[in-house]
């Protein structure tokens, strides 16, 4: 009777205890596996309690146009500012979107280039939005085609009217910044002069001088219609970069071309521009994305909506990835790299701020990683406005780093 008694004893106090004994575990990161499951959990341990001393800062330094979440090392809410109010994310969009591609690769995966070959004289050239691709790798990958009397060379391509997601301005597209989002990209499209029209006439020159004899055909084929791939050999391959170091050009030079690239990759989204996954992704973690809307992997279209709120609770449940320490480790770093190389260079804030930057005309959004005493704050300022304040945005951060903490 008094082991039945013993045991029931135990089994209460277990239950009684547990959540505060995982919430401790999770809270110091003391289980490996533990974290793991949290991550992918459709849940957030989160509670709001509130520092008197931050919200003041916040009602004294910010106007409407502004919205700010903070989050402490313990995953609460200690202060916010219109934290709900759907907003223009600009560039904060890439936080989300690498972290999502992240979650679908090996740091050492690399995307592919490949040259196929069906029968005698039919070629394909299939990508995957390497960033870096260029004329010699082309060269590289051609080199293979044999000479036949007639030789038909297909470049299998995204629907032309594909090549730009939802949202971006016909301004935007004019620029290098704005480059269409195709499968083959010579240097990610960075010139008009460089697209993928002029990688046909690129190919047909070199075959045809290559092969003086021979008939050379260059069509585009459509991605969507792979069926004419069936029975084909791959006889040539280049590879891209490791991911981890593309997630860094995404993250540390905020490029817009590699970002919707291993997007389009990893959500196996090439032949349309639904970004619902990206969504579904999110909430699938118990994030909050009610009122949110995502329109590109960039941030570049004016239609995407995100709150500080998810952007913080979402850098939160970063933390407890396996692959935490890499996604960190693409960031801009205040002083130091990217796009914040030029901030607070030599202050006492420098390197201590691992981030990203978001610019649009009306936008301007910083939201990371701030370490004080080597514990981390996380931090999402979101501005819309047609008085953008930069410096604002900048000196709130200096702000919150000499705010006496709160407990």
């Amino acid at each position: 009777m008094k082991k039945k008694l013993y045991s029931f004893f135990l089994i209460v106090l277990a239950l009684v205890t547990s959540p505060f004994l995982i919430r401790y575990l999770l809270i110091n990161k003391k289980v490996s596996f533990l974290n793991s499951i949290y991550f992918n959990f459709p849940g957030i341990i989160n509670k709001n309690k509130t520092c008197s001393r931050l919200d003041a800062l916040l009602n004294q330094t910010l106007d409407n146009s502004f919205s700010v979440s903070i989050v402490n090392k313990n995953g609460t809410i200690i202060s916010s500012y219109n934290d709900k109010v759907p907003r223009l994310p600009a560039s904060n969009q890439k936080l989300i979107s690498s972290a999502y591609v992240l979650s679908k690769y090996k740091l050492n995966n690399n995307l592919k280039t490949s040259l196929l070959k069906k029968n005698k004289n039919n070629y394909y050239l299939l990508g995957q939005g390497d960033p870096d691709l260029n004329y010699e790798n082309i060269i590289d990958l051609i080199s293979s085609v044999k000479e036949n009397k007639i030789i038909n060379f297909n470049i299998v391509e995204i629907d032309s009217k594909l090549q730009w997601p939802k949202g971006w301005s016909n301004t935007d597209k004019l620029y290098e910044y704005g480059s269409p989002i195709t499968s083959l990209a010579i240097e990610s499209n960075h010139s008009k002069y460089e697209d993928i029209y002029t990688l046909k006439n690129f190919i047909k020159n070199y075959l045809k001088n290559k092969f003086l004899n021979s008939n050379v055909n260059i069509n585009f084929v459509d991605s969507r219609n792979k069926f004419y791939l069936k029975n084909s050999i791959e006889i040539n391959k280049i590879y891209s970069n490791p991911i981890l170091s593309l997630l860094t050009l995404i993250n540390s030079e905020s490029h817009n071309f590699t970002a919707e690239s291993l997007f389009k990759n990893a959500s196996n989204t090439w032949n349309n521009n639904d970004y619902i996954k990206l969504k579904s992704w999110l909430k699938n973690k118990g994030l909050p994305v009610t009122n949110t809307y995502f329109a590109d992997a960039s941030g570049l279209s004016r239609k995407n909506k995100i709150t500080t709120k998810l952007v913080a609770l979402f850098l939160d449940k970063m933390r407890y990835s396996n692959d935490f320490k890499a996604y960190q480790s693409t960031l801009s770093i205040m002083g130091v790299r990217g796009t914040l190389a030029k901030r607070f260079i030599n202050s006492e804030i420098s390197g201590k701020f691992f981030g990203k930057t978001g610019t649009l005309s009306d936008v301007f959004a910083l939201s990371g990683f701030l370490y004080i005493n080597d514990e981390p704050i996380i931090i999402s300022i979101i501005q819309n406005s047609t008085n953008i304040d930069k410096e604002k945005a900048f000196k709130l951060l200096l702000d919150i780093y000499y705010t006496k903490p709160c407990k």
